[in-house]
């Protein structure tokens, strides 16, 4: 795997369509988007203000009820970095709400849930990953480990309420 080109963050028109769910949840249409999307609740690390993002669930464990999200922007990205400043957040996702608390991952744990992904959506693995994040994929499952263990990984663990 190669990096093709640095990729920033989508602006304009792109950004508006990638953050267009945040309105149909807002709606209490988030059911329309099943479990494949969700959107995190967060606080803004300098401004302290309470902040929104839509994000791919990439993985979840049925066991302990967690989603694992990617930062495909990177560690820069303002949501992942909100989110290693400000751990507690709310998810929702379909219809539900869940307090949750940010767990970053290891790069080894990265690795294994984009191989899993990749095996499970492999239209998405290997056409949308390289044109969006700038990686060039021969769509092996070495090449997605690989991936994997470039891109950070967040695991929304369920919190118990007070």
């Amino acid at each position: 795997m190669e990096v093709v080109k640095k990729v920033q963050p989508p602006t304009g028109l792109i950004r508006l369509l990638f953050r267009l769910p945040i309105h149909f949840y807002r709606m209490g249409l988030g059911w329309l988007f099943g479990g494949r999307i969700m959107l995190v609740n967060h606080v803004g690390r300098i401004t302290g203000k309470r902040r929104q993002v839509i994000l791919e669930v990439v993985a979840h464990n049925a066991n302990d009820g967690s989603y694992v999200a990617a930062s495909g922007w990177g560690p820069a990205a303002a949501w992942y970095r909100n989110i290693l400043h400000t751990p507690d957040v709310t998810i929702q996702v379909g219809r539900r709400t869940i307090p949750a608390r940010g767990v970053p991952l290891s790069t080894d744990e990265g690795a294994e849930i984009m191989a899993r992904y990749a095996s499970r959506h492999r239209v998405a693995a290997k056409l949308l990953l390289p044109r969006m994040l700038g990686y060039a994929v021969d769509g092996s499952e070495a090449d997605f480990r690989a991936l994997g263990q470039r891109i950070p990984f967040i695991r929304f663990v369920p919190r118990a309420t007070s």
